[in-house]
């Protein structure tokens, strides 16, 4: 078997943050799954180790809302996959300043301090990855999500000038833009919303999160790994700056 095309990263160093649980560790998984060494970056230290140990990556404990601990973070990544995120639901008028901050901090200002560690490694060796988990709410707005809305299109916007400084060096940025995903991070929303509500979880997750979109369930991270995994590929070495809905058809209306 053509080992370039089995472990088609072998060699390969890979970033990814949140990678512990949800979407972050599936793409943990298909990385070191495709040869890369992965740096697991997340705050919960066992489940991070665990993976680590498990895939034979690096686990890195470390608090995104850190500066600090951001700009010490391996400066070596060939890809690099920004995916850690927290979610605050409230509206604007009622919304606490300091959680919007937090907000920002960790889903918009590490990933700009991880890209300015990492990008001139990979500008050195003329090529490099990077994939930012944005979210449908990067390209649509939902109400009472202000500072989760605010971060994503932050960071559509932060992609998008890497990619064309990026460009020059064999450097592509891309965003993935998944609706709500089967992750810990939503099965949180579905109890806090049929709490809300008054409603069970199951009507949760129809009436309300799959409001908009054609294909009714809810997507698997894997899914959202695997097109994370493509945007490494050969295959799409001419896309960058792009932004790629993974919504079940939501951004079609």
């Amino acid at each position: 078997m053509d080992t370039s095309t089995a472990r088609p990263l072998a060699g390969r160093t890979a970033m990814v943050t949140g990678a512990a649980s949800g979407i972050g560790r599936a793409c943990a998984e298909a990385f070191a799954g495709a040869g890369a060494r992965v740096y697991v970056v997340d705050l919960a230290a066992g489940p991070a180790e665990e993976l680590a140990e498990r895939i034979g990556g690096r686990a890195i404990v470390t608090d995104l809302a850190d500066p600090g601990a951001v700009d010490a973070l391996p400066d070596d990544a060939d890809i690099v996959v920004n995916n850690a995120g927290l979610q605050h639901v409230a509206p604007v008028h009622e919304f606490p300043p300091d959680r919007f901050t937090l907000i920002q901090r960790v889903m918009v200002e590490a990933p700009f301090r991880i890209l300015r560690r990492t990008l001139p490694h990979m500008y050195e060796q003329g090529w490099g990855r990077v994939v930012n988990i944005s979210s449908v709410h990067g390209l649509r707005a939902s109400a009472f999500k202000s500072a989760y809305v605010t971060a994503k299109h932050a960071l559509e916007g932060l992609s998008k000038t890497v990619a064309l400084e990026g460009a020059p060096y064999g450097v592509t940025s891309n965003c993935v833009n998944p609706g709500y995903v089967r992750t810990p991070l939503v099965e949180k929303q579905i109890a806090a919303q049929a709490l809300a509500h008054g409603i069970p979880e199951d009507e949760v997750v129809e009436r309300i999160m799959l409001d908009r979109t054609a294909v009714k369930r809810l997507i698997e991270p894997d899914e959202v790994a695997q097109l994370a995994l493509w945007l490494c590929s050969p295959a799409s070495s001419y896309i960058t700056g792009a932004s790629l809905p993974v919504d079940g058809g939501w951004t079609a209306h």
